[in-house]
């Protein structure tokens, strides 16, 4: 990779470290403790344990600054200006199931704005990473976005909704609305790593709701870094920390975000 900021090499070496304990917990899912969180939402030891070697290696360079986690909550809650955001495992059911498409994700926020983040896949050992101004790697070769053009040929992936979702037939009837209008959709369980896929064009545009900062954040300026946009819709300000999300290239995005979000005429 060619970014040399402290925040991103401290974030890398991070995510390298955890990854070795989640990898060999990969390899052995049938001896992994496993609990119920909430209905259709598990937590692993390997959650757990990946989290807590990620706070440990990101406070020995930096205790004073806030984290933002899945697992543990907010960390330093009086530092708003400097923090990780911190997913551990995102594609947790995928991971459970032997499914290898799930990564850790870690962000850097100054100020309200993710200055850069990396999103590591252990098991295919791809690493995507991005810093404000510096643009987006896959590894050691620069990703954009995908050229396509026109959104009748554009393949989307998208995720939800959760088993506890209140909003499901909503969701469903987003899902149907998009589908019939594009190539086709995909749906892989890791809101970070389809974002890092639209980032390097393996898919052309990405929609969800209900998901987590902490599932985005990395990817928010990896996308951007790598040309594209992210916007947030309808947002609940009572819930800071839940994102409704269309990502896409430039060509797309305005038909993409009429098909989410304009209301059909009646």
């Amino acid at each position: 990779m060619r970014l040399d900021s402290p925040q991103i090499n401290l974030i890398v070496r991070a995510c390298m470290k955890a990854s070795r304990s989640l990898i060999r917990d990969f390899g052995e899912l049938e001896n992994l403790q496993v609990s119920t969180k909430a209905p259709g939402d598990f937590v692993s030891s390997a959650d757990k344990r990946t989290e807590k070697i990620l706070i440990q290696e990101l406070q020995k360079a930096h205790p004073e600054y806030g984290i933002i986690t899945e697992e543990s909550g907010i960390i330093n809650k009086s530092n708003t200006t400097n923090r990780w955001i911190i997913d551990p495992i995102d594609g947790t059911i995928n991971f459970l199931n032997g499914i290898p498409q799930f990564a850790i994700s870690v962000a850097y926020e100054e100020k309200n704005e993710i200055r850069c983040g990396v999103i590591f896949n252990p098991v295919t050992n791809e690493m995507f990473c991005a810093e404000k101004g510096n643009g987006a790697y896959l590894n050691n070769s620069r990703i954009r976005v995908s050229r396509t053009n026109k959104i009748s040929d554009a393949l989307i992936v998208t995720g939800g909704p959760k088993q506890s979702s209140k909003i499901k037939n909503k969701i469903f009837s987003e899902y149907e609305k998009v589908s019939t209008n594009v190539s086709n959709v995909r749906k892989f369980g890791s809101a970070a790593l389809d974002m890092a896929f639209v980032a390097c064009g393996r898919f052309d545009g990405y929609w969800q709701r209900e998901l987590n900062y902490w599932d985005i954040a990395a990817g928010i300026v990896i996308i951007k870094e790598a040309g594209g946009f992210v916007n947030f819709f309808e947002e609940d300000v009572k819930s800071p920390l839940k994102r409704n999300i269309i990502a896409s290239n430039s060509n797309i995005l305005d038909n993409l975000q009429d098909l989410i979000i304009k209301k059909d005429i009646e």
